[in-house]
């Protein structure tokens, strides 16, 4: 396992300018928690409700809120509430900011992981959480019983503004390629393979760079900003897959190809998981899939917190005693 600072030094801090501390200083963070609420329930009976506070405070806090904005942030529209532009924008940033205020005042100069109640928060993919989730749950139940772990799918939001969105969370599960300039952990490596039906008549025991180019795919993301790394290598052999289906998650794909004359790119530790009943086999890559390196990438800000290197050192360990992956008989499969 290895971690890097990636090179770079950061962004430039916020600023301090003496207007900058005043704003701050006439803030009253309870109303971080109320906008919280606001944005998440679009209700002042329902967000006081969740708040444990009374109505008429509630409502308070959000015309403190709307003051402050020079915006309405809620709209009524027929019987229920809307949220306007600017309130959608301020959803991620208000729990990001939410997360910072906790994290700053649960801070302690050492950690207990038997005794912490923290709630550790990583971002995720439901291949990693398929991968490193459940043994990565059993060993935080069994050091830190009353610590709380939350795996939240990422988005490609999150992914290209990881600097600002690791401000809140602990950490994003991503293989390399995508991230840059923060620090990481190697978590365990992965392999591409090809998944088809098993009863494709288009497609042998082998396929080719030209069955590629005319077969229809299952694919991931399919966005400028977001893809795969086998796709892009795949790109790089002057392939541009034809996509028949798109989907945001990678578990979906062998159902989407099953019966189908479909292709799909999956990683070889889901492929390792699948039946004879699943109706789709493996073929292997007609071209040099780099391996995938799983790693965890946090914001620098974390980098001395007990905790936090607790957990990074706990996710290390885990990642280390997944099986390996090897093709066999032209599949994936555990060592």
């Amino acid at each position: 396992m290895s971690a890097t600072t990636g090179g770079a030094s950061g962004p430039p801090p916020p600023s301090s300018s003496p207007s900058a501390a005043i704003r701050l200083v006439n803030l009253d963070l309870n109303l971080l928690l109320s906008l919280r609420a606001l944005l998440t329930e679009r209700n002042v009976t329902r967000a006081a409700a969740a708040l444990g506070l009374s109505q008429p405070a509630v409502s308070a806090a959000l015309a403190r809120l709307r003051r402050h904005f020079g915006d309405e942030l809620l709209t009524r529209i027929g019987n229920h509430y809307e949220l306007t532009p600017l309130a959608v924008r301020l959803v991620d940033r208000t729990e990001n900011a939410v997360a910072g205020v906790e994290r700053v005042f649960s801070a302690a100069p050492d950690f207990d992981p038997a005794a912490t109640t923290r709630e550790f928060t990583l971002l995720v993919s439901d291949y990693a959480t398929a991968v490193l989730g459940p043994p990565l749950a059993a060993a935080l139940a069994e050091r830190a019983p009353e610590a709380r772990l939350r795996l939240r799918p990422h988005t490609p939001e999150d992914v290209s503004g990881a600097d600002e969105r690791l401000r809140g969370v602990d950490g994003l599960l991503i293989p390399h390629g995508f991230v840059d300039d923060l620090p990481y952990l190697d978590l365990y490596e992965d392999r591409w393979v090809l998944l088809v039906a098993r009863d494709n008549p288009r497609v042998g025991a082998t396929v080719t760079l030209d069955d590629l180019a005319t077969l229809p795919w299952v694919t991931i993301y399919h966005r400028p900003t977001a893809f795969t790394a086998a796709a892009q290598q795949l790109r790089a052999h002057g392939i541009e897959p034809h996509p028949q289906v798109v989907v945001e998650s990678f578990l979906p794909v062998p159902e989407l190809v099953a019966g189908t004359d479909r292709v799909g790119l999956l990683q070889g530790r889901l492929a390792a998981r699948l039946r004879p009943e699943d109706g789709v086999r493996v073929v292997p890559c007609p071209f040099d899939a780099a391996p995938l390196v799983e790693a965890m990438w946090w914001h620098p800000m974390y980098d001395g917190d007990p905790a936090h290197r607790w957990l990074r050192a706990l996710l290390a360990e885990v990642g280390a005693a997944l099986p390996t992956i090897a093709a066999v008989d032209g599949g994936p499969q555990a060592e």
